[in-house]
């Protein structure tokens, strides 16, 4: 996908709050702005066109209004640069920390992101099959309890998007719950300026 000159615009000021309220509210490991635009903004980017495929297929089936959860959203990512590039998705972004979530919703207002809902939650809170898809990057690994509770939460016919790193790990993550989910694809993700780090995300589906 290519960032429009207003999409990096929004998140130049969502990296800013990041910057601003990181010691306070832990939000991030980095509050350089060039590493955070890098590893954070433009690696939770890398998955759009992926999402978009997805969101495609489900509309095709039906679905008339896509509903996006980012759990365990953190300081807003991956939740906050893919509601800013997609405006016609509701994401919800779950967070257990109350104080995080502050942070989220200001950042929320700020962007004037109106596809943006907080749930101050655990993942096992969620009520079942709230979201067509169901995005993190916090989970690492995922093992069968928390793989449970993601599924609980995505609809049928829905799916968890899982952004890792190495596929050699992902296999070996997902041997041990193949019992859960016998199958999944990985896709590969391209991130400028991460060319030398393998970035994938781990799509299942709930049939």
């Amino acid at each position: 996908m290519t960032v429009t000159p207003e999409l990096r615009a929004k998140m130049d000021t969502y990296i800013n709050e990041i910057i601003l309220f990181n010691s306070a509210y832990n939000l991030t490991n980095t509050s350089d702005h060039d590493e955070l635009w890098t590893r954070h903004i433009e690696d939770s980017l890398s998955a759009v066109d992926t999402i978009v495929k997805i969101a495609e297929e489900l509309k095709a089936g039906g679905e008339t209004e896509i509903l996006i959860g980012d759990i365990g959203s953190g300081g807003g990512l991956p939740g906050i640069p893919l509601a800013a590039c997609l405006p016609d998705y509701k994401f919800t972004l779950v967070e257990r920390m109350s104080k995080r979530c502050a942070f989220l919703e200001n950042a929320a207002a700020i962007l004037g992101l109106s596809n943006v809902t907080v749930l101050n939650s655990e993942a096992e809170r969620v009520p079942a099959e709230s979201f067509h898809i169901a995005t993190f990057r916090a989970f690492r690994p995922l093992d069968e309890k928390m793989t449970k509770t993601l599924l609980a939460l995505t609809k049928t016919g829905g799916c968890l998007a899982a952004y890792k790193a190495k596929r050699e790990n992902i296999t070996t993550e997902m041997e041990a719950i193949k019992k859960i989910v016998p199958d999944y694809e990985v896709v590969e993700l391209h991130v400028p300026g991460l060319e030398d780090s393998e970035r994938n995300l781990v799509i299942v589906k709930k049939n």
